[in-house]
């Protein structure tokens, strides 16, 4: 993403902090983790949207302050996993509410057999993946695009 005027480096708590950290520091800018849920240290000013957590089985909303993320911002979102995409696609929802210009996503490990690339693709974001892992099973392990 380096051809891209980036302002900011958006992520979702908690796992994709330690990855926004670094690609932050080298893109020289600051980086905004949306909250799962709401706490108190948080005003009432908010951008929210609903993911699901497969993982978790469950439906939460995730938060950014209306003070970290502006319009017209050029913004890259990252995260660690991408499997059926609820959490990129709430990241994204709450980029387009704050009218900021999303220039990339990047994901560290794409499960391409659970869709979630395709569906932001369509979108026609540019996402890239480090690794992307076609299929994942007892006999075969674990099958990782070249």
């Amino acid at each position: 993403f380096k051809e891209y005027k980036i302002d900011k480096i958006i992520t979702i708590e908690a796992s994709g902090i330690a990855i926004a950290t670094v690609v932050a520091q080298r893109f020289n800018v600051p980086f905004v983790f949306a909250k799962e849920d709401k706490s108190s240290n948080i005003s009432n000013d908010v951008y929210t949207s609903k993911v699901h957590s497969y993982t978790h089985e469950k439906d939460y909303n995730i938060i950014i302050s209306k003070e970290y993320l502006h319009e017209n911002e050029n913004v890259l979102l990252i995260d660690d996993f991408l499997a059926k995409g609820s959490a990129c696609s709430g990241l994204i929802d709450i980029c387009e509410q704050a009218h900021a210009n999303i220039v990339g996503i990047g994901i560290c490990v794409e499960k391409v057999y659970q869709s979630g690339g395709e569906k932001i693709k369509e979108k026609n974001y540019n996402l890239v993946s480090l690794a992307r892992i076609l299929s994942l099973s007892y006999e075969d392990g674990i099958v990782i695009e070249e």
